[in-house]
């Protein structure tokens, strides 16, 4: 697994700037998100950039998917995975999932102590790289 190299240092800064433990589950959060549009043809290219504060993670060429950004909540101690609040993305998985702690219809969060389920994840971040082509 190879990683990718930060688009900017601002979000080089951001991720170095979380606490050692948050920054390891939202770098494997990242890296996932890569992987999977790499196996995917129908995803393309990622941009990363940053929106409101956060990394954002987008489709560019095609436009196949949802913005994904990735977040430290660190007044509730959880890190999470977000997307936009109108997608019909988190809906699916609260009900296959119910186990999970959802931000309403905005993202899956995870307690900063506990790693993420990585086979879930991969599964809600390729549906929401892939969101524009289901449509």
């Amino acid at each position: 697994m190879e990683t990718e190299d930060f688009s900017s240092l601002e979000i080089a800064a951001l991720y170095q700037s979380y606490p050692e433990d948050v920054r390891r589950h939202l770098l494997a959060l990242r890296q996932i998100i890569y992987d999977v549009s790499n196996k995917d043809e129908a995803v393309g290219s990622i941009e990363e950039c940053l929106k409101w504060g956060v990394p954002s993670y987008q489709t560019m060429s095609p436009k196949s998917g949802t913005p994904i950004r990735l977040q430290w909540l660190a007044g509730a101690g959880r890190y999470g995975v977000f997307v936009h609040c109108q997608t019909t993305l988190v809906d699916p998985f609260r009900q296959s999932y119910p186990d999970l702690t959802y931000d309403k219809n905005r993202g899956i969060l995870f307690e900063r102590t506990k790693a993420f389920p990585e086979s879930i994840l991969k599964d809600f971040i390729s549906r929401a790289l892939r969101y524009r082509l289901t449509l």
